[in-house]
């Protein structure tokens, strides 16, 4: 192929766009599909959605936020592969690294990038997953790098790190404001079931009272804003 010849529109690598958020959706079109390598090939702004969007669309990548309507954003990336075994998944979040990426990468995600990155090492991202590799912030490369060789990483302290995923779920609902009954509604559990994981997180963030656990939580970057 010459120099400056425009690549056919076969040869670009179709992402699907999953983020509840229309105007940054909107935002990530634009970026994307000014490249000569990939396109936006559909959007979903919830799970249900996306899962949808995958059949019809069969992406080569999913960009997805990790706080949507319609589920957890850890089980929707589980069910994505169990679909579609194999599918790069890249997070992209305003949330704190530090707390949400590790859990990504374990649920499935072959990279995860803040929001706040821009646009410019989004797509060197989307370009690295979509080439078989992982994708990290140089101080999450630097903070596993060093769980893996057994020193104590940076922030291992935080009593976040020691809940279940299950117990994260609820962790973030409860920052969201949600009662008992709504929590079991979302996660399609028994209101009892939800009432010992709110027993385990005060055990484990060492929090005695109920409202001191909602307040506790509050005050944590849990993502209750997408």
């Amino acid at each position: 192929m010459k120099p400056g010849k425009p690549v056919s529109r076969s040869l670009r690598k179709a992402i699907l766009l999953v983020d509840d958020h229309p105007m940054t959706r909107a935002g990530l079109a634009q970026l994307i599909n000014k490249q000569k390598d990939m396109e936006v090939c559909g959007e979903a702004s919830s799970t249900l959605e996306a899962l949808r969007e995958l059949f019809k669309r069969k992406p080569d990548l999913v960009l997805t936020d990790i706080t949507m309507p319609g589920g957890s954003g850890m089980e929707f990336m589980r069910d994505l592969l169990a679909l579609h075994r194999g599918l790069p998944i890249l997070v992209l979040s305003m949330h704190d690294e530090l707390i949400y990426a590790e859990r990504a990468l374990r649920a499935g995600a072959r990279g995860y990038i803040m929001k706040e990155a821009g646009g410019e090492r989004l797509l060197a991202a989307i370009r690295r997953v979509l080439s078989g590799q992982v994708y990290l912030s140089e101080r999450m490369s630097a903070r596993l790098l060093e769980s893996l060789t057994g020193r104590r990483p940076r922030g291992s302290k935080s009593p976040i790190q020691k809940l279940s995923d299950r117990e994260f779920e609820v962790f973030q609902l409860i920052g969201q404001g949600k009662s008992t009954r709504d929590i079991a509604k979302h996660l399609h559990l028994s209101p009892k079931t939800v009432a010992v994981h709110r027993d385990h997180l005060k055990e484990k963030l060492q929090i005695k009272d109920a409202t001191l656990l909602v307040r506790w939580v509050e005050t944590r970057d849990t993502g209750t804003v997408g």
